[in-house]
Protein backbone atom coordinates (compact mmCIF):
# COMPACT_ATOMS: atom_id res chain seq x y z
CA UNK A 1 0.00 0.00 0.00
CA UNK A 2 1.27 3.48 -0.87
CA UNK A 3 1.30 5.34 2.43
CA UNK A 4 0.99 8.85 1.01
CA UNK A 5 -2.06 7.96 -1.06
CA UNK A 6 -3.65 6.33 1.97
CA UNK A 7 -2.99 9.41 4.12
CA UNK A 8 -4.63 11.75 1.65
CA UNK A 9 -7.88 9.80 1.77
CA UNK A 10 -8.41 7.30 4.54
CA UNK A 11 -6.61 9.19 7.32
CA UNK A 12 -8.82 12.24 6.84
CA UNK A 13 -11.97 10.09 6.97
CA UNK A 14 -10.70 8.15 10.00
CA UNK A 15 -9.68 11.20 12.03
CA UNK A 16 -12.88 13.11 11.34
CA UNK A 17 -15.02 10.09 12.21
CA UNK A 18 -13.30 9.99 15.60
CA UNK A 19 -14.05 13.63 16.38
CA UNK A 20 -10.87 15.45 15.38
CA UNK A 21 -11.53 19.19 15.33
CA UNK A 22 -9.23 20.97 12.90
CA UNK A 23 -8.39 24.64 13.20
CA UNK A 24 -10.76 26.69 11.00
CA UNK A 25 -9.09 28.99 8.50
CA UNK A 26 -11.03 32.02 9.75
CA UNK A 27 -9.82 31.32 13.29
CA UNK A 28 -6.23 31.12 12.07
CA UNK A 29 -6.63 34.34 10.06
CA UNK A 30 -7.61 36.22 13.21
CA UNK A 31 -4.56 34.94 15.08
CA UNK A 32 -2.18 35.83 12.23
CA UNK A 33 -3.68 39.30 11.98
CA UNK A 34 -3.00 39.90 15.68
CA UNK A 35 0.52 38.54 15.38
CA UNK A 36 1.39 40.69 12.38
CA UNK A 37 0.07 43.83 14.08
CA UNK A 38 2.36 43.11 17.04
CA UNK A 39 5.29 42.30 14.75
CA UNK A 40 4.81 45.63 12.99
CA UNK A 41 4.86 47.53 16.29
CA UNK A 42 8.05 45.75 17.37
CA UNK A 43 9.84 46.10 14.03
CA UNK A 44 9.96 42.36 13.34
CA UNK A 45 9.77 41.45 9.64
CA UNK A 46 9.49 37.69 10.11
CA UNK A 47 8.99 35.16 12.92
CA UNK A 48 10.39 31.64 12.98
CA UNK A 49 8.20 29.52 15.28
CA UNK A 50 9.56 26.27 16.72
CA UNK A 51 7.78 25.80 20.08
CA UNK A 52 5.06 23.18 19.62
CA UNK A 53 2.14 25.04 21.18
CA UNK A 54 3.05 28.28 19.41
CA UNK A 55 3.17 26.29 16.17
CA UNK A 56 -0.20 24.71 16.91
CA UNK A 57 -1.72 28.09 17.72
CA UNK A 58 -0.41 29.66 14.51
CA UNK A 59 -0.68 26.73 12.07
CA UNK A 60 -3.03 24.08 13.45
CA UNK A 61 -0.42 21.31 13.40
CA UNK A 62 2.26 20.02 15.76
CA UNK A 63 4.06 17.87 13.22
CA UNK A 64 7.83 18.25 13.40
CA UNK A 65 9.02 21.28 11.49
CA UNK A 66 9.34 25.06 11.36
CA UNK A 67 6.69 27.72 10.87
CA UNK A 68 7.69 30.99 9.24
CA UNK A 69 5.36 33.98 9.44
CA UNK A 70 6.38 37.03 7.38
CA UNK A 71 5.08 40.49 8.16
CA UNK A 72 3.95 40.71 4.54
CA UNK A 73 2.62 37.67 2.72
CA UNK A 74 1.46 34.22 3.77
CA UNK A 75 3.06 31.89 6.32
CA UNK A 76 4.75 28.64 5.33
CA UNK A 77 5.04 25.49 7.39
CA UNK A 78 8.20 23.51 6.63
CA UNK A 79 7.62 19.93 7.72
CA UNK A 80 10.39 17.52 8.59
CA UNK A 81 7.96 14.78 9.66
CA UNK A 82 5.19 14.20 8.73
CA UNK A 83 4.38 16.23 5.60
CA UNK A 84 1.07 14.59 4.69
CA UNK A 85 -0.35 14.91 8.19
CA UNK A 86 0.82 18.52 8.44
CA UNK A 87 -0.93 19.27 5.14
CA UNK A 88 -4.13 17.66 6.39
CA UNK A 89 -4.09 19.27 9.83
CA UNK A 90 -3.11 22.83 8.91
CA UNK A 91 -5.38 25.24 7.02
CA UNK A 92 -2.25 26.95 5.65
CA UNK A 93 -1.90 26.75 1.89
CA UNK A 94 1.87 26.49 1.95
CA UNK A 95 3.12 23.31 3.63
CA UNK A 96 6.44 22.15 2.20
CA UNK A 97 9.07 19.55 3.09
CA UNK A 98 12.38 20.38 4.75
CA UNK A 99 15.25 18.04 5.55
CA UNK A 100 17.38 20.13 7.89
CA UNK A 101 17.71 23.52 9.51
CA UNK A 102 20.29 24.47 6.89
CA UNK A 103 17.54 24.77 4.29
CA UNK A 104 15.66 27.48 6.21
CA UNK A 105 17.19 30.55 4.50
CA UNK A 106 16.67 29.17 0.99
CA UNK A 107 13.10 28.01 1.63
CA UNK A 108 12.14 31.28 3.34
CA UNK A 109 13.81 33.26 0.55
CA UNK A 110 11.97 31.26 -2.14
CA UNK A 111 8.65 31.61 -0.35
CA UNK A 112 8.83 35.32 0.48
CA UNK A 113 11.12 36.51 -2.28
CA UNK A 114 13.62 37.79 0.26
CA UNK A 115 14.99 37.23 3.73
CA UNK A 116 13.72 39.47 6.55
CA UNK A 117 16.02 42.14 7.92
CA UNK A 118 14.80 41.27 11.43
CA UNK A 119 13.86 37.73 12.43
CA UNK A 120 11.93 37.00 15.61
CA UNK A 121 12.63 33.84 17.64
CA UNK A 122 11.03 32.46 20.82
CA UNK A 123 14.10 33.18 22.92
CA UNK A 124 12.44 32.06 26.15
CA UNK A 125 12.53 28.46 24.89
CA UNK A 126 14.75 28.48 21.76
CA UNK A 127 17.87 26.31 22.30
CA UNK A 128 21.12 28.27 22.43
CA UNK A 129 22.76 25.85 19.99
CA UNK A 130 20.00 26.52 17.46
CA UNK A 131 20.29 30.26 18.07
CA UNK A 132 23.99 30.14 17.16
CA UNK A 133 23.07 28.05 14.13
CA UNK A 134 20.58 30.72 13.02
CA UNK A 135 23.27 33.37 13.44
CA UNK A 136 25.49 31.47 11.02
CA UNK A 137 22.67 30.70 8.56
CA UNK A 138 20.97 34.12 8.46
CA UNK A 139 23.97 36.34 7.85
CA UNK A 140 23.12 40.03 7.91
CA UNK A 141 19.76 39.35 9.62
CA UNK A 142 19.12 40.79 13.07
CA UNK A 143 17.73 38.16 15.44
CA UNK A 144 15.14 39.45 17.91
CA UNK A 145 13.05 38.05 20.76
CA UNK A 146 9.46 37.38 19.67
CA UNK A 147 8.42 35.27 22.66
CA UNK A 148 6.50 38.03 24.44
CA UNK A 149 4.78 39.05 21.21
CA UNK A 150 3.42 35.53 20.80
CA UNK A 151 2.51 35.10 24.47
CA UNK A 152 0.63 38.40 24.44
CA UNK A 153 -1.59 37.45 21.50
CA UNK A 154 -2.32 34.05 23.06
CA UNK A 155 -3.57 35.52 26.35
CA UNK A 156 -7.00 36.47 24.91
CA UNK A 157 -8.96 33.35 24.01
CA UNK A 158 -11.41 33.24 21.12
CA UNK A 159 -14.86 31.61 21.35
CA UNK A 160 -13.36 28.63 19.49
CA UNK A 161 -10.71 28.17 22.18
CA UNK A 162 -13.09 28.73 25.08
CA UNK A 163 -15.43 26.09 23.69
CA UNK A 164 -12.61 23.53 23.71
CA UNK A 165 -11.78 24.45 27.31
CA UNK A 166 -15.45 23.97 28.23
CA UNK A 167 -15.24 20.44 26.87
CA UNK A 168 -12.11 19.84 28.95
CA UNK A 169 -14.02 21.11 31.99
CA UNK A 170 -16.89 18.73 31.29
CA UNK A 171 -14.42 15.84 31.07
CA UNK A 172 -13.04 16.87 34.46
CA UNK A 173 -16.53 16.87 35.96
CA UNK A 174 -17.11 13.28 34.83
CA UNK A 175 -13.73 12.23 36.20
CA UNK A 176 -14.33 13.64 39.68
CA UNK A 177 -17.81 12.14 39.86
CA UNK A 178 -16.41 8.73 38.93
CA UNK A 179 -13.68 9.26 41.52
CA UNK A 180 -16.30 9.46 44.24
CA UNK A 181 -17.48 6.00 43.19
CA UNK A 182 -13.96 4.54 42.90
CA UNK A 183 -12.25 5.77 46.08
CA UNK A 184 -11.98 3.33 48.97
CA UNK A 185 -9.88 2.92 52.10
CA UNK A 186 -6.69 0.94 51.57
CA UNK A 187 -6.16 2.23 48.04
CA UNK A 188 -2.84 3.93 47.28
CA UNK A 189 -2.62 7.46 45.95
CA UNK A 190 -1.14 6.34 42.65
CA UNK A 191 -3.75 3.62 42.16
CA UNK A 192 -6.54 6.14 42.65
CA UNK A 193 -4.77 8.58 40.36
CA UNK A 194 -4.35 5.93 37.67
CA UNK A 195 -8.02 5.04 37.79
CA UNK A 196 -8.92 8.72 37.48
CA UNK A 197 -6.65 9.06 34.46
CA UNK A 198 -8.12 5.94 32.85
CA UNK A 199 -11.60 7.42 33.28
CA UNK A 200 -10.45 10.75 31.82
CA UNK A 201 -8.95 9.10 28.76
CA UNK A 202 -12.20 7.30 28.05
CA UNK A 203 -13.75 10.75 27.63
CA UNK A 204 -10.97 12.15 25.43
CA UNK A 205 -8.40 13.55 27.90
CA UNK A 206 -5.07 13.63 26.06
CA UNK A 207 -3.05 12.84 29.16
CA UNK A 208 -0.26 15.36 28.65
CA UNK A 209 -0.51 18.81 30.26
CA UNK A 210 1.87 21.13 28.49
CA UNK A 211 3.83 23.85 30.24
CA UNK A 212 6.26 26.42 28.81
CA UNK A 213 9.29 25.56 30.88
CA UNK A 214 12.66 23.85 31.08
CA UNK A 215 12.93 20.78 33.33
CA UNK A 216 9.32 20.74 34.45
CA UNK A 217 6.65 18.28 33.36
CA UNK A 218 2.99 18.79 34.17
CA UNK A 219 0.79 15.82 34.95
CA UNK A 220 -2.76 14.89 35.94
CA UNK A 221 -2.15 12.51 38.83
CA UNK A 222 -1.76 15.06 41.65
CA UNK A 223 -3.38 13.03 44.46
CA UNK A 224 -2.14 13.95 47.94
CA UNK A 225 -3.44 12.34 51.13
CA UNK A 226 -2.80 13.27 54.73
CA UNK A 227 0.86 14.16 55.36
CA UNK A 228 1.88 13.97 51.68
CA UNK A 229 -0.28 17.08 51.15
CA UNK A 230 2.15 19.02 53.31
CA UNK A 231 5.23 18.13 51.29
CA UNK A 232 6.78 20.76 49.01
CA UNK A 233 8.80 19.66 45.99
CA UNK A 234 10.34 21.01 42.78
CA UNK A 235 7.24 22.65 41.32
CA UNK A 236 6.19 26.20 42.13
CA UNK A 237 3.00 25.15 43.86
CA UNK A 238 1.73 25.21 47.46
CA UNK A 239 2.40 21.49 47.78
CA UNK A 240 4.23 18.99 45.63
CA UNK A 241 3.50 15.58 47.08
CA UNK A 242 5.93 12.73 47.61
CA UNK A 243 5.87 11.18 44.14
CA UNK A 244 7.14 7.70 43.31
CA UNK A 245 10.91 8.24 43.47
CA UNK A 246 13.64 10.91 43.52
CA UNK A 247 13.48 10.74 39.71
CA UNK A 248 9.85 11.95 39.84
CA UNK A 249 9.38 13.50 43.30
CA UNK A 250 5.94 15.02 42.72
CA UNK A 251 2.33 13.99 42.76
CA UNK A 252 0.79 10.70 43.85
CA UNK A 253 2.83 8.15 45.76
CA UNK A 254 2.45 4.55 46.91
CA UNK A 255 1.13 5.77 50.26
CA UNK A 256 -2.09 4.08 51.37
CA UNK A 257 -4.96 6.54 51.89
CA UNK A 258 -6.70 6.37 55.25
CA UNK A 259 -10.05 7.33 56.70
CA UNK A 260 -10.73 10.84 58.03
CA UNK A 261 -7.69 12.48 56.40
CA UNK A 262 -7.86 15.15 53.67
CA UNK A 263 -7.34 13.83 50.13
CA UNK A 264 -6.55 16.65 47.72
CA UNK A 265 -7.02 15.88 44.02
CA UNK A 266 -5.63 18.44 41.56
CA UNK A 267 -6.54 16.88 38.22
CA UNK A 268 -6.10 18.81 34.97
CA UNK A 269 -7.71 17.72 31.73
CA UNK A 270 -6.71 18.40 28.14
CA UNK A 271 -8.92 18.33 25.05
CA UNK A 272 -7.55 19.13 21.59
CA UNK A 273 -4.59 20.79 23.31
CA UNK A 274 -6.69 23.05 25.56
CA UNK A 275 -6.62 22.54 29.28
CA UNK A 276 -8.92 22.95 32.27
CA UNK A 277 -7.37 22.80 35.73
CA UNK A 278 -9.34 22.07 38.89
CA UNK A 279 -8.94 20.85 42.46
CA UNK A 280 -11.48 19.16 44.69
CA UNK A 281 -11.31 17.53 48.12
CA UNK A 282 -12.13 13.91 48.92
CA UNK A 283 -12.29 12.08 52.23
CA UNK A 284 -13.04 8.58 53.44
CA UNK A 285 -15.41 9.39 56.24
CA UNK A 286 -15.51 12.83 57.81
CA UNK A 287 -12.37 14.98 57.91
CA UNK A 288 -11.23 16.66 61.11
CA UNK A 289 -12.75 20.07 61.87
CA UNK A 290 -9.36 21.75 61.32
CA UNK A 291 -9.39 20.74 57.66
CA UNK A 292 -13.09 21.46 57.17
CA UNK A 293 -12.59 24.99 58.49
CA UNK A 294 -9.53 25.54 56.28
CA UNK A 295 -11.42 24.32 53.24
CA UNK A 296 -14.24 26.76 54.02
CA UNK A 297 -11.63 29.54 54.16
CA UNK A 298 -10.31 28.53 50.73
CA UNK A 299 -13.84 28.68 49.36
CA UNK A 300 -14.35 32.16 50.80
CA UNK A 301 -11.11 33.41 49.25
CA UNK A 302 -12.03 31.80 45.93
CA UNK A 303 -15.48 33.38 45.90
CA UNK A 304 -14.16 36.79 46.98
CA UNK A 305 -11.75 36.86 44.03
CA UNK A 306 -14.51 35.88 41.61
CA UNK A 307 -16.72 38.65 43.01
CA UNK A 308 -14.04 41.09 41.79
CA UNK A 309 -13.29 39.32 38.50
CA UNK A 310 -14.23 41.49 35.54
CA UNK A 311 -12.42 43.36 32.74
CA UNK A 312 -10.21 46.04 34.27
CA UNK A 313 -9.60 44.32 37.61
CA UNK A 314 -5.89 44.47 38.52
CA UNK A 315 -4.23 41.05 38.75
CA UNK A 316 -1.74 42.02 41.45
CA UNK A 317 -4.48 43.67 43.53
CA UNK A 318 -6.58 40.51 43.33
CA UNK A 319 -3.66 38.46 44.61
CA UNK A 320 -2.91 40.86 47.45
CA UNK A 321 -6.54 40.75 48.51
CA UNK A 322 -6.25 36.98 49.00
CA UNK A 323 -3.28 37.47 51.34
CA UNK A 324 -5.29 39.87 53.49
CA UNK A 325 -8.27 37.52 53.61
CA UNK A 326 -6.09 34.56 54.59
CA UNK A 327 -4.41 36.59 57.32
CA UNK A 328 -7.74 37.85 58.68
CA UNK A 329 -8.99 34.25 58.90
CA UNK A 330 -5.85 33.11 60.75
CA UNK A 331 -4.08 31.32 57.90
CA UNK A 332 -1.22 33.70 57.15
CA UNK A 333 1.45 31.06 57.85
CA UNK A 334 -0.19 28.25 55.89
CA UNK A 335 -1.87 29.97 52.94
CA UNK A 336 -0.31 28.92 49.61
CA UNK A 337 2.22 26.63 51.26
CA UNK A 338 4.23 26.08 54.44
CA UNK A 339 5.69 29.16 56.11
CA UNK A 340 8.75 30.35 54.19
CA UNK A 341 7.91 28.24 51.15
CA UNK A 342 4.70 29.85 49.99
CA UNK A 343 4.04 30.41 46.32
CA UNK A 344 3.64 33.97 45.06
CA UNK A 345 0.47 33.50 43.03
CA UNK A 346 -3.14 32.52 43.61
CA UNK A 347 -4.02 32.02 39.96
CA UNK A 348 -2.29 31.25 36.68
CA UNK A 349 -3.28 31.69 33.06
CA UNK A 350 -4.22 28.54 31.21
CA UNK A 351 -4.98 27.44 27.67
CA UNK A 352 -2.61 25.43 25.50
CA UNK A 353 -0.14 25.66 28.39
CA UNK A 354 -0.47 25.79 32.17
CA UNK A 355 1.57 28.93 32.66
CA UNK A 356 0.07 31.41 30.23
CA UNK A 357 -0.88 35.01 30.99
CA UNK A 358 -2.44 36.32 33.19
CA UNK A 359 -1.05 35.58 36.65
CA UNK A 360 -2.80 36.65 39.83
CA UNK A 361 0.49 37.39 41.49
CA UNK A 362 2.73 40.02 42.97
CA UNK A 363 4.49 41.95 40.22
CA UNK A 364 1.69 41.38 37.72
CA UNK A 365 -0.01 44.75 37.93
CA UNK A 366 -2.01 44.68 34.71
CA UNK A 367 -5.75 44.46 34.12
CA UNK A 368 -7.85 41.45 33.35
CA UNK A 369 -9.32 41.54 29.86
CA UNK A 370 -12.37 39.92 28.33
CA UNK A 371 -11.37 36.52 26.96
CA UNK A 372 -8.56 35.86 29.44
CA UNK A 373 -8.68 32.45 31.10
CA UNK A 374 -7.05 31.56 34.39
CA UNK A 375 -7.11 28.87 37.08
CA UNK A 376 -7.85 30.25 40.54
CA UNK A 377 -6.43 28.01 43.28
CA UNK A 378 -6.37 29.14 46.93
CA UNK A 379 -4.86 26.38 49.06
CA UNK A 380 -3.89 25.95 52.71
CA UNK A 381 -1.11 23.61 53.80
CA UNK A 382 -0.37 22.08 57.21
CA UNK A 383 3.09 20.40 57.15
CA UNK A 384 2.99 16.85 58.44
CA UNK A 385 -0.82 16.82 58.47
CA UNK A 386 -2.36 17.59 55.10
CA UNK A 387 -3.57 20.19 52.66
CA UNK A 388 -6.90 21.51 51.43
CA UNK A 389 -7.89 23.71 48.52
CA UNK A 390 -10.22 24.54 45.71
CA UNK A 391 -9.43 25.35 42.08
CA UNK A 392 -11.51 26.33 39.09
CA UNK A 393 -10.72 27.47 35.57
CA UNK A 394 -12.59 30.63 34.61
CA UNK A 395 -12.91 32.93 31.61
CA UNK A 396 -13.28 36.67 31.99
CA UNK A 397 -16.48 37.82 30.29
CA UNK A 398 -17.79 41.26 29.42
CA UNK A 399 -19.83 41.39 32.62
CA UNK A 400 -17.67 39.29 34.93
CA UNK A 401 -16.69 35.64 34.58
CA UNK A 402 -17.79 32.14 33.63
CA UNK A 403 -16.56 29.01 35.40
CA UNK A 404 -15.36 26.47 32.82
CA UNK A 405 -15.02 23.64 35.37
CA UNK A 406 -18.69 23.23 36.35
CA UNK A 407 -18.31 20.52 39.01
CA UNK A 408 -19.95 21.33 42.35
CA UNK A 409 -17.52 22.52 45.02
CA UNK A 410 -18.49 20.18 47.86
CA UNK A 411 -16.13 17.78 49.61
CA UNK A 412 -16.62 14.30 48.13
CA UNK A 413 -17.01 12.08 51.18
CA UNK A 414 -17.17 8.31 50.65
Amino acid sequence: MDYNNWVRGELEVLSKSLGFRYLPREELNGRLTKLKASMDREGIEGVLVVEKMDQYYLSGTTQDGYLYVPLEGEPVFMARRELERASLESPLEDVVPIRSMRELPSLIGEHSGKLPRTLGLELDVFPVRDYFKCQSLFTGVQLMDASQVIRDIRKIKSPFEIDLMRVAGEIGKKVYLEGAEILREGMSEIEFAGLLEAAAKRYGHEGLLRVRSLNYEAYSWHVLSGPTGGIVSQSDSPMGGLGLSPAFPVGASLRIMRAHEPILVDFGTCYHGYQADETRMFSIGRMEKKFLDAYKACQEIHDAVLDQTRPGADCEALFMSTLRLAENMGYKESYLGPSGLQTRFAGHGIGLELNELPFLAKGHAYPLEEGMTFALEPKIVFPGEGAVGIENTVVVTKGGFEILTPLEQKIFRV
